[in-house]
């Protein structure tokens, strides 16, 4: 068999990949150029192929190891790799056992200028930082509005939400943020949406009173979903950082000090209009970890959410330099 590198494969644009890998109890390692996974069935090993080229993230759980040489084929295919807890949650890093959003970048000094320089044009202004927030939470209201008023998706599941109340509560934020001053106060009125947001899908899944748990202390299944839902969420959005070269520093909403902030503000963008939804659904269905995981994979492709972040991030980059 002969042994081929990343660099000889087509490229496959990150917006257009397939798969998200959530690996846990086996080892990571280059077989014949391959990188590939290893378990162990009694007395066999047995391997399966990670095609990296069609990758964007790979999350490895509990009992898990990386070989040095898979790093090296991960990176140079521009896979986003992160070490977390057993289920996708929570998720850790090599350099600090915390819950920070670390991500290990695959590095290039080949990746594009125009979106950092254009980013950090306007990013020292406290004004423009915040029209910049404003974009990116109208966006996300956009999305919201688009996937909870017209899914096909909600009907097939028999998730029936109150229209009413969603429109008026959407009316409402799109006022607050039109006059917000501040990101703290752009902040609070995502809050009290998204409290609002879990209402009515606990109410359209019959799932029962529902309260949001702090990250990975959540018992139920509904919160379970979401902490782990999330993290899929921020593996898209520090891959759609990566992707246009802006560090995860340089966020507009999540805190001028926070140093994966920007995951957060592009990982919102989708994190309420699929994630939120898709949890309470597979909740009612009974889903365990791997069908939710597989649901939430499946859902983010059919609605292009890696595309419409980088879109997102293209759009503001853009706008905010025509302002400077």
């Amino acid at each position: 068999m002969n042994s081929f590198t990343p660099s000889e494969m087509k490229t496959i644009l990150h917006s257009k990949r397939a798969n998200i890998y959530y690996l846990e109890h086996c080892r990571v390692l280059v077989n014949g150029g391959r990188v590939e996974y290893v378990t162990e069935k009694g007395k066999d090993s047995q391997y399966w192929n990670i095609p990296i080229a069609n990758t964007t993230v790979v999350l490895l759980g509990s009992g898990t190891s990386l070989t040095q040489a898979a790093v090296r084929e991960l990176s140079k295919a521009g896979v986003m790799v992160g070490f977390c807890g057993g289920g996708g949650t929570p998720l850790f890093s090599a350099m600090e056992i915390n819950t920070d959003i670390v991500w290990f970048s695959p590095q290039s000094e080949y990746r594009p200028t125009e979106y950092l320089q254009a980013w950090a044009k306007f990013w020292f202004d406290d004004a423009l930082r915040l029209e910049a927030a404003k974009m990116f939470q109208n966006t996300r209201i956009s999305r919201l509005r688009k996937n909870w008023l017209s899914s096909r998706y909600f009907d097939e599941n028999e998730f029936y939400i109150n229209e009413n109340s969603i429109k008026k509560a959407l009316a409402v934020i799109e006022k607050e943020i039109e006059t917000a001053n501040s990101t703290e106060e752009l902040l609070v009125s995502e809050a009290k949406l998204t409290k609002h947001l879990y209402k009515l899908a606990a109410e359209a899944s019959g799932y029962g009173d529902f309260t949001r748990a702090k990250r990975g202390n959540g018992t139920d299944s509904a919160n379970r979903f979401l902490d782990h839902g999330n993290y899929i969420a921020y593996g898209l959005g520090a891959t759609a950082a990566w992707v246009l070269g802006i560090p995860h520093g340089f966020a507009v909403l999540h805190g001028k000090t926070r140093r994966g902030g920007l995951v957060f503000d592009i990982a919102d963008l989708i994190k309420d209009s699929v994630i939120l939804p898709q949890a309470f659904i597979s909740s009612m269905r009974g889903d365990d970890e791997r069908l939710f995981r597989q649901a939430c994979v499946d859902v983010l492709l059919q609605n292009e959410a890696l595309d419409f972040m980088i879109d997102t991030v293209k759009a503001v980059a853009a706008e905010m330099k025509g302002r400077c």
